[in-house]
């Protein structure tokens, strides 16, 4: 049931993600951060689809969690194809934006947030920047909106002298918006349990002594079960009552 759910939720942030891309941003020549950013950087000025370009950037980064960490390799790779394919396949949306520059900024930023951080909710990504900030963000206990709004800024920040200062500027709009809405998006399953990497956070020895020393105190600190030896000694209903009162006062 787990992976049913997973699965509708990596197709639901993928169609997000791409529409997103192809009906806000590609129309109004926009950025976005990471290995979305790279795609449209591509697409813009080589005419190549930005999903392939993607796949081909994200490779580098799978290669190194691949021997690092197997399980976030094997729980994002499908969503990097998945979502890529998508961006590729609806480019067809790109002829039909008729809004502002401005309120595409915003739209495109949070449908993309909604997407990323959906996908993000179930362990899984669009590859890239967005993998290597899942994989340090577990790694060294860090929010991985806060990574991935730093490193989107960084790749705009580059961008400048190709897009302009006023599209630089909309951009920016755009990765605060797929931040913050990530952020939310990204909590949707609530507080997990910590994320293990390269090997158990502690022992097999220290785990039995913590396991033994909790027991210990469970039974230490045990509640004392209540004596009833008035009413063991034949005393009556009334008498007995009558003590327990006593004593309370």
């Amino acid at each position: 049931m787990y992976w049913l759910t997973k699965m509708m939720a990596v197709l639901a942030g993928s169609i997000l993600v791409a529409v997103g891309v192809n009906l806000f941003l590609v129309p109004h020549r926009l950025m976005d951060g990471g290995m979305i950013g790279i795609g449209l950087l591509a697409t813009y000025y080589m005419k190549w689809p930005p999903g392939l370009v993607m796949i081909f950037v994200s490779i580098p980064v799978y290669i190194l969690v691949f021997f690092c960490d197997r399980r976030l390799f094997f729980h994002s790779f499908h969503g990097m194809l998945i979502s890529s394919f998508f961006i590729d396949i609806l480019s067809v949306l790109r002829e039909w934006n008729h809004w502002s520059t401005a309120s595409s900024s915003i739209t495109g930023g949070v449908l993309i947030g909604m997407g990323i951080g959906l996908m993000l909710a179930y362990e899984t990504n669009t590859g890239g920047t967005d993998l290597l900030a899942q994989f340090l963000a577990r790694r060294f206990h860090m929010r991985v909106a806060l990574l991935i709004l730093f490193i989107d800024g960084l790749i705009v920040a580059c961008s400048f002298q190709t897009i302009g200062a006023e599209r630089t500027v909309f951009s920016l709009l755009t990765i605060i918006a797929v931040a913050a809405t990530t952020h939310m998006f990204s909590g949707l399953r609530g507080k997990r349990p910590p994320y293990t990497i390269l090997g158990p956070l502690v022992s097999k020895a220290s785990s039995e002594r913590i396991a033994f020393g909790s027991s210990r105190t469970l039974r230490t600190h045990a509640p004392q079960p209540i004596s009833y030896s008035y009413m063991e000694k034949g005393e009556g209903k009334g008498k007995f009552m009558e003590k327990i009162n006593r004593k309370s006062k």
